[in-house]
C-alpha cells in the first residue's frame, strides 16, 4: 500500500462566478485519520472534497498532500482516490473488471491487474462475486465493489462522497463499521462527506463542521458534542438545549436535563410537556418553559416510568450548574 500522507488545506477558496462556495478554509488532517466533513446542504463540504480530489479547481489557496502542492495535478496523479455516492459501476463489466478498470486504463497487463483486483476483492470480502455483474449485487455489495475499485490504485487518501446515503438504515450501521475497519487496516486517511451527525460521530477521529463555506469547528467527536463552539454547532449536532441564562446564550445537553415535580424544585424552570417519545432505553420529552423557550429532556426509561408525565402536564426542569456550557464564539 501507499505510504500514508498528511493533508493540509491552506486558505482554500472556491468561487463559482460571484458565489463563494468555500471561503478560505484552513485544515490539517494527519495521516491515518478518519475525517468526516459534516454540515447541511450547501455548506461547502462536497466542493471541498472535489477540490482535494482534483475534480474542481482551487480558486485560491493551496492543497498540500505530503510535501507536495497538488493544486495543478490531475486526479490520477494526486495520490488520492474518490468513491462516489452513486458508485458509478459499469453495468456491462464483471465485478473483477470494474475493480481493475483504472489499471486497464494505465496499460497494465491483464494478469497483473486481475491479480491486484482479486487482492482488493478479498480485502472487502467480495471474492465469491468476482464474475457477477453489478445488477446481480445488493446495494451493500455494490458499495464494497466501489470501495475496492477506489483502493486498487493504492491511494494515500481515500475520499468518500456520501457513501452510505443509498443504503437502508440497518445496512448503514453494518457498512459504516466495515469502513472504519478498512480504514484502520489500511492505515491511510479517509475523508468522508456526510450530512448525518450520527454517521460522523460513529466513524470519525476528526469531525469538521461546516456552514456557509467556512469551518465552524473541528475536533474529536466527543469534544465537539461536549463543548460546541457556537450556537450553530450545538443546534446542528443536536442533543443540546439553547437557552438564555445570566444574560448569555448557552447550551445544556438534553440528557443532563431532569424532570421534577414543581413543588420539589422551587429553583427549577416551570414547563409544560408538549410531547413524549419512547425510544427503548430513553424517553425523549419535549417541553415549553414559561418564557416560551423550547426544551428537550432525554430521560432514562427507568427514571421516566418511575414518575411518568403526559402531554399537557406541568412539571419543572433542572440541571446542574456544571452542565451549563458557554459558547466560545
Amino acid at each position: 500500500m501507499a505510504r500514508p500522507a498528511d493533508l493540509e488545506l491552506a486558505s482554500v477558496t472556491k468561487r463559482y462566478g460571484g458565489t463563494v462556495a468555500v471561503d478560505s478554509i484552513s485544515l490539517k488532517i494527519k495521516a491515518g485519520t478518519y475525517c468526516c466533513l459534516l454540515g447541511p446542504s450547501g455548506c461547502g463540504k462536497s466542493s471541498t472534497l472535489r477540490m482535494i480530489a482534483g475534480h474542481e479547481s482551487v480558486s485560491d489557496g493551496d492543497i498540500v498532500l505530503g510535501n507536495q502542492i497538488v493544486n495543478d495535478k490531475p486526479p490520477a496523479q494526486r495520490g488520492s482516490a474518490m468513491m462516489f455516492q452513486s458508485y458509478a459501476l459499469f453495468p456491462h463489466l464483471s465485478v473483477r473488471d470494474n475493480v481493475a478498470f483504472s489499471l486497464r486504463m494505465k496499460g497494465i497487463d491483464k494478469p497483473t491487474r486481475h491479480k491486484r483486483a482479486d487482492e482488493m476483492l478479498a480485502l472487502v470480502d467480495m471474492t465469491p462475486y468476482a464474475e457477477r455483474l453489478p445488477a446481480q449485487l445488493s446495494g451493500g455489495q455494490q458499495q464494497r465493489v466501489a470501495l475496492a475499485r477506489a483502493l486498487v490504485t493504492d491511494p494515500q487518501i481515500l475520499l468518500l462522497d456520501e457513501p452510505l446515503s443509498a443504503l437502508d438504515p440497518f445496512l448503514k450501521i453494518r457498512v459504516r463499521a466495515e469502513l472504519k475497519r478498512f480504514q484502520r487496516e489500511l492505515g491511510i486517511s479517509f475523508i468522508h462527506v456526510t450530512h448525518s451527525q450520527e454517521e460522523a460521530m460513529a466513524l470519525a477521529d476528526l469531525v469538521v463542521i461546516m456552514s456557509h463555506g467556512r469551518i465552524e469547528q473541528a475536533g474529536a467527536p466527543r469534544a465537539i458534542f461536549e463543548t460546541p463552539a457556537s450556537e450553530f454547532v450545538a443546534r446542528f449536532i443536536g442533543g443540546h438545549n439553547i437557552l438564555p441564562i445570566f444574560g448569555k446564550t448557552v447550551s445544556v445537553r438534553a440528557d443532563r436535563v431532569s424532570l421534577v415535580p414543581q413543588d420539589d424544585a422551587p429553583g427549577g424552570r416551570r414547563a409544560i410537556v408538549r410531547s413524549t417519545e419512547y425510544q427503548g432505553s430513553n424517553v425523549v420529552v419535549g417541553l415549553v418553559a414559561e418564557d416560551g423557550t423550547e426544551l428537550v429532556a432525554i430521560v432514562p426509561d427507568k427514571v421516566f416510568f418511575a414518575r411518568p408525565v403526559e402531554v399537557g402536564d406541568a412539571t419543572a426542569v433542572t440541571w446542574d450548574e456544571a452542565d451549563i456550557h458557554e459558547f466560545a464564539a
